[in-house]
Order: C-alpha cells, then structure tokens, then sequence
C-alpha cells in the first residue's frame, strides 16, 4: 500500500530510502514513483529534468570535461506482505530496500546536493527493469533519446553489498531438438526414442570446461547449463521429439554472434536455435573516470556474474559498473532488508568522487 506519494530530499539518506520503499512501485505501476522523483528534483535549478514515460532524466549542464550516468530503477516485483518499510537496529526492511530503493535514495540525494560536481553527471531513474524486455525504461530512452545516455561512464545502483562489480556477462538461451519415431512402448523396437538421443547433449554438458578469462584484472567464469528437458506424448508411447533448453552465460569479452558460433560448435551435429540472448558488458576499468571512481570507493572490484542493464549502456559504447547498497542475494525475497550502513556508504563514496577537493573525512 502506498502511504505517501511526496518525497523529502532534505531528510537524510535513510529516511529517503524509507520513503521510497513505501511508494508502491510494482512493474507498470510506476506512475506516482516517477511523479514524486520528478516533483522533488524540479526545484533545483541546477539541474535539468526531462520525463520520458515514466522514466525521469536529471543532467548538470556545466560543461565539464566528462560526463558519467548514474541510473537505477524505480520498480519492483510484486508485494509479498513486505510493506511498509520499518527500520529495526540499523537494518532497513521492505520491498525495494534491496532491488533498488537503497539505491535510489543515493542518487536523489547526489543529484539534488551536488550543485557543482567535478563531473556533469546525468541521473537516470527509471521503469519496468523488473519485466520482461520490451517494456524497460532505460531501453526505450536509448532507443528513442540516445542523446540522453551520451557519457565517458555510467553506474548502475544494483546491488552489490557496496563493492563495485564491474560490466555483467551475456546470457544466451538455446534449444536443440531430437527427432524420434513414436511407437508403442511394448514394441519400441519399433520406434526411436527422442529423450533417448538427447543423452549426448547431456553428456557434452557434463563434460564441458568453463572458460575462465581475465578482463581488466577480472577473472569471470563462464558457466554453460541445461536448464529444461521437455519431450514426451503418453505414458505407452515413444515420444517423437525432445527438447533440450540450455543457458550460456558468457564473459564479456565475446559478443553475441561470437557467443552463438560457440555454442554451435560445442552442439556440433545439432540444429541450435538461438531463443533469448543479451549480450555482456565490458568493465572499462582502465578509463580514468573507472579509476577515480574505484580510488573512491576502496579500489577493489569484483566480475559481476549475472546479466544487468550495465549491458545496455555497453550497447551504447559506455562502459559500466554495478555499484549499490543491499546483498543480491536478498532481492526479491520477502525478508529484503539493507544495512543503513551500506546505503550511507554509498551515499559518502559518491560524494566524494563528484566533489572537487573532498577528503575521506569530508573536508576539502
């Protein structure tokens, strides 16, 4: 249930997170989120605001040298009982805290603070990443307003327990199918069985070595999956056909075309058909907006395994990292939770990057 629809940008950065959660904002849904982040950032005169969809664009025009996104998304998947927020020994409860509303308070509080950034910085909030494809905020603004997303760097405020994980690998799905002949199974001598002959599609898998390359630094693992078998017609009768479903997920070092001649090597003998695939995204930690950045923020980083919209902004020629409060492991789950400790963090580290001359105790 939504409780309030305002948002207060004074307030400190916990307190926001909290009334973020309670805006309900469940995929599709985004209307009054994206209503109140607009209505808080148009008073500051430093930065522009433009609305796309339910997508809200802030950007300073200052004319620096650089130019680095910082983006996360305002929906979440549906309520599970976890609403509304409450804040219980330094723990932060509800839905969103995690995926991503943790996040977003952070970049509400830099884009409304930060009249004078070392950088101009474009914040990016955004809808329906929760969803299926089509419907995603930040590729349809790439799509239709490319300009929008111009910049030497972006961030992504996923989670990632405050540590920087850097671009995302590829997923790519396939299918390869086994023709049979159906035939009684008290004469199967007189047919071929389907599922049968999907053993060795399952035995290439059994057998198959990740690769494992190091990108910046990096070492991200590859890891290749069967992830459904379907195939079967009764319970008296050979199946004719047997489907087997596998997921690659790919460092980004490969692009898509390269990921699926892969595939079709390894399956050799097979027909694979390609059925879903986003490509990866690079970390681009040699540029020196990725070196500032990680000086800020500890100087470690981590590969990131799963797929994010980090990919999108790599599609767009923008390397990107993953950097945000809240364990992924939480996401979704109806116990999500964040540490205060990791929001506030994220808040300080971002500070200091964007402030010409702050210290880490925050003097210049």
């Amino acid at each position: 249930m939504t409780l309030d629809v305002s948002l207060d940008l004074s307030v400190d950065v916990v307190e926001l997170t909290r009334q973020l959660i309670d805006i309900e904002s469940v995929s599709l849904d985004e209307q009054a989120i994206a209503d109140a982040v607009e209505a808080a950032l148009r008073p500051h005169g430093h930065l522009e605001v433009i609305r796309h969809g339910n997508t809200v664009v802030a950007r300073t025009m200052l004319g620096r040298g650089e130019r680095v996104i910082i983006a996360g998304h305002l929906d979440t998947v549906p309520v599970n009982g976890n609403l509304p927020a409450r804040l219980e020994d330094g723990i932060l409860h509800g839905l969103g805290s995690v995926d991503m509303k943790g996040g977003v308070a952070v970049q509400l509080k830099l884009a409304a603070a930060l009249s004078e950034p070392v950088r101009d910085v474009t914040y990016v909030f955004y809808d329906a990443e929760e969803i299926a494809a089509v419907h995603n905020g930040l590729g349809k603004l790439g799509a239709e307003r490319p300009d929008l997303l111009e910049a030497e760097f972006a961030i992504l405020m996923e989670p990632s327990n405050a540590v920087v994980e850097a671009g995302c690998q590829g997923t790519m799905r396939i299918e390869i199918t086994t023709v049979g002949e159906r035939a009684h199974t008290a004469r199967s001598w007189m047919g071929v069985n389907a599922i049968h002959a999907a053993a060795d599609i399952l035995t290439r898998l059994q057998g198959y070595v990740p690769r494992k390359p190091v990108i910046d630094g990096l070492e991200y693992h590859e890891g290749l999956n069967a992830v459904f078998i379907n195939g079967g017609v009764a319970g008296n009768v050979l199946p004719d056909e047997c489907v087997v479903t596998v997921n690659y997920r790919y460092a980004p070092d490969r692009s898509e075309q390269e990921a699926a001649a892969f595939l079709r090597d390894f399956f050799v003998g097979y027909a694979v058909v390609v059925v879903d695939s986003s490509p990866g995204a690079l970390p681009g930690l040699s540029l020196p907006a990725a070196k500032a950045f990680l000086d800020a923020v500890g100087g470690v980083a981590n590969p990131k395994f799963g797929w994010t919209d980090v990919s999108r902004f790599s599609a767009l020629g923008v390397p990107a990292v993953n950097f945000g409060p809240g364990d992924p492991l939480l996401a979704h789950k109806q116990e999500e939770h964040v540490p205060v400790e990791q929001i506030e963090r994220c808040e300080q580290q971002l500070t200091r990057w964007l402030t010409p001359g702050l210290t880490e105790g925050g003097v210049a």
